[in-house]
């Protein structure tokens, strides 16, 4: 009962890096992370420096065998997983056991990662899929560079309300068939 309430008490009151830290998330140096949806083994998880995690991520080390209980009742098995260094992991993104994202790469908002990503690549979907090397992806939006970091709320709103239509990103339209 009381490592519940010490449970609770670092879930509500830790910052989500230093949460991840004291429930056994190895973390590396220079990480920004903002969740704290990790599974019920975090010493299974490690994350490299300079990652970015961002909010409503969810890291999964086991699952799926509630079925076989019954014919198996000690049945369980896990995965480790590994995110590697100078990585971004956007918005609620899910992560299975067993996957491997090795260094620099790219998972785009909403990725449910069923299967490992190759270092330098950026994917995403629902499961991801290859989108391109994250070296592409910079040159890409380096034209839409609209040097905002570091300007307060209302600076960059003020900036940002006077470009035209052309300084943001467009994506493509999804063709009927």
């Amino acid at each position: 009962m009381l490592r519940r309430i010490l449970d609770l008490i670092k879930y509500l009151f830790l910052s989500p890096s230093k949460y991840a830290k004291s429930i056994g998330v190895q973390v590396g140096v220079g990480c920004y992370i903002s969740t704290k949806k990790f599974s019920s083994e975090p010493y299974l998880i490690k994350i490299g420096s300079n990652v970015r995690i961002s909010r409503g991520v969810s890291f999964y080390t086991h699952g799926g065998i509630w079925p076989f209980r019954k014919v198996y009742p000690e049945l369980d098995y896990f995965g480790k997983i590994v995110i590697g260094n100078n990585c971004y992991i956007g918005e609620d993104v899910k992560i299975m056991p067993g996957v491997t994202v090795e260094d620099n790469c790219i998972v785009g908002a909403g990725t449910i990662l069923t299967k490992s990503v190759i270092q330098g690549t950026v994917v995403a979907g629902n499961p991801a899929k290859y989108v391109g090397e994250t070296k592409e992806f910079l040159e890409k939006i380096k034209k839409y560079n609209c040097k905002t970091k570091g300007l307060s709320y209302f600076k960059k709103r003020q900036l940002l309300l006077t470009f035209d239509d052309n300084s943001f990103v467009k994506k493509d339209w999804i063709l009927r068939k």
